[in-house]
């Protein structure tokens, strides 16, 4: 069982930057793919990108490719989010989220898909100021 909680979230103007953090208890994180999702308020949640256990692999959705960007630190069992260049539609919670690296002995590939993540934290909130 993993326990997920994120930090680093707040108030921030238009094109300034923040970055979240993802700090895992009672399992090892290099055991897991890493994800983070956001939910704005009225909306579904949605994919916003992630990293392979092993740091090597990434996917982005669109909307944040060339602003957003995704690290681990194993040893510290600690995934982040930078986010720069932020805008007022970058408002919402957001959630990181684990996917086991391997099912039946096979690894997994990166999912964009919420179902294929097997433990959330349980968020934090972003604001950006127009």
């Amino acid at each position: 069982q993993v326990q997920l909680v994120e930090s680093g979230g707040g108030l921030v103007q238009a094109g300034g930057s923040l970055r979240l953090s993802c700090t895992a208890s009672g399992d090892t994180l290099s055991f897991y793919n890493m994800g983070w999702f956001r939910q704005a308020p009225g909306k579904e949640r949605e994919f916003v990108l992630s990293i392979s256990w092993s740091g090597i692999s990434t996917i982005y959705a669109d909307s944040v490719k060339g602003r957003f960007s995704i690290s681990r630190d194993n040893a510290k069992n600690t995934v982040y989010l930078l986010m720069n260049s932020l805008k007022p539609e970058d408002t919402a919670i957001y959630y990181c989220a684990a996917q086991p690296r391997s099912v039946g002995g096979r690894f997994t590939g990166l999912s964009r898909s919420s179902s294929e993540y097997d433990y959330w934290g349980q968020g934090t909130q972003v604001t950006v100021s127009s």
